[in-house]
């Protein structure tokens, strides 16, 4: 029996949203599988599917660098969010998208490039700006798309300076149609990805994992209605259509015209773009996520200073 600790109630509480009593029942019944605490909290209707911890993050800066068909997308991280305000810092996470435009778009891979600037491998331009900035960063994601004929459209949010930012968009069309008017809509799609985070491009790529989870906590979530099996069926099955709606990019409702789907929005567009076009690709990189970032009692941290 996995002991219920202070700390992983709190934890739960956080990435929930629901009260500390509910949090401890839910670890106890769930063995302390957090998960599965989460997917327990939800199925009573406690939580949310979406609710994050917000003390999650991470400092840094995501870049982004375009070169003819293909964009990459990167994180540069650091501990503090000074030093992504700093000049040089700065001029290295732009430095390292350009380097990383012409590998795999692998870490690895960016990590082993030459840095021009420096005549080092970006990995060991990272250690040499680590001792003279006097801070830990890392490059930790990447991301890169391509396309033989058309355009990978960028959009950078929360922009502090030339493309860099907190959070980066890549998407991938396909079209042999005007360019400039396939990028226009591409920027939009982009734009779009950025406020929504669909999970796939389409309903039949989403995780079949996710897919299945999903299902599970609205199983639960329907036979608390007390209603015979055959109906709860048919319940889960509205319920997973609309699943699907709404975390798959194309059948989402457009945020710059919620009267079209996506889908519909690009159809649309191959009017002015003079060629179909085809999505085959996205990338979403949101500065942070998923990194626990250690938390400080501040007013300790002074009253520890100040008795020397």
């Amino acid at each position: 029996m996995t002991t219920i600790t202070a700390a992983m109630v709190k934890e739960l509480r956080e990435k929930s949203g629901a009260g500390m009593m509910d949090c401890k029942k839910a670890l106890g019944e769930t063995n302390g599988d957090m998960e599965a605490a989460i997917d327990w909290l939800r199925a009573k209707g406690i939580a949310k599917a979406d609710k994050k911890s917000g003390r999650t993050a991470a400092e840094g800066l995501i870049g982004i660098t375009s070169a003819g068909t293909k964009a990459v997308v990167i994180e540069v991280n650091s501990e503090t969010d000074f030093v992504a305000r700093n000049d040089a810092f700065q001029e290295l996470v732009r430095g390292f998208a350009k380097v990383a435009v012409d590998t795999d778009g692998t870490v690895d891979a960016i990590n082993a490039a030459t840095y021009p600037a420096t005549g080092k491998s970006v990995s060991d331009s990272i250690k040499d700006a680590i001792g003279t900035i006097g801070e830990n960063m890392t490059l930790r994601r990447a991301a890169l798309l391509s396309v033989e004929d058309g355009v990978v459209s960028t959009y950078i949010h929360n922009a502090v300076a030339d493309g860099l930012g907190k959070l980066g968009v890549l998407v991938a069309l396909k079209s042999t149609g005007d360019k400039d008017a396939l990028n226009a809509i591409g920027r939009q799609v982009a734009m779009h990805i950025a406020a929504t985070n669909p999970l796939a491009i389409r309903s039949t790529e989403v995780d079949a994992a996710v897919a299945e989870r999903e299902r599970n906590v609205f199983i639960e979530q329907s036979r608390a209605s007390g209603k015979p099996d055959n109906i709860i069926e048919k319940m889960v099955d509205g319920r997973m259509r609309k699943f699907f709606e709404e975390v798959a990019l194309l059948s989402q409702s457009f945020v710059m015209n919620p009267d079209l789907t996506v889908e519909a929005a690009i159809k649309e567009a191959e009017k002015t773009v003079g060629a179909p076009i085809e999505v085959t690709g996205m990338a979403r990189l949101l500065l942070g996520e998923g990194v626990e970032k250690e938390e400080s009692d501040f007013a300790a941290e002074v009253a520890a200073v100040a008795k020397g």
